[in-house]
């Protein structure tokens, strides 16, 4: 199992950009897809963007498709959501994760091997 530590959350007001970065521990990280979700409150926990282990395959859930973009730095055992235009539906905690089932990390509901912790997003019209 990786170990993930997630930063880069913030408040901001709509229009603004973020990037959040999740720095990963333990196993071989590049042998692991990765993931952001996002949890609003009183929400489920859901699929935002996925990157497989060598970064040349990249997934987005619709609402934040042409707006995010997911990357990943395996010299630095590291994946970033660089979140641009953003909106005040973005609010939420949003949580790294980490498999080694790629499709386990595109989906929402499905048991993933690793979270992070979680790092809030505040988006302000």
């Amino acid at each position: 199992q990786v170990q993930l530590v997630e930063s880069g959350g913030g408040s901001v007001l709509a229009g603004d950009s973020l990037r959040l970065s999740c720095a990963a521990s333990g196993h071989t990280f590049s042998s692991y897809a990765m993931g952001w979700f996002r949890q609003a409150p009183g929400k489920e926990r859901k699929f935002v963007a996925a990157i497989n282990w060598s970064g040349d395959a990249r997934y987005y859930a619709d609402s934040v498709q042409g707006r995010f973009t997911i990357s990943r730095d395996n010299a630095k055992n590291t994946v970033y959501l660089q979140m641009n235009s953003l909106k005040p539906e973005d609010t939420a905690v949003y949580y790294c994760a980490a498999d080694r089932d790629l499709v386990v990390v595109t989906t929402t509901g499905r048991s993933i091997a690793s979270w992070g912790q979680g790092t809030q997003v505040t988006v302000s019209s």
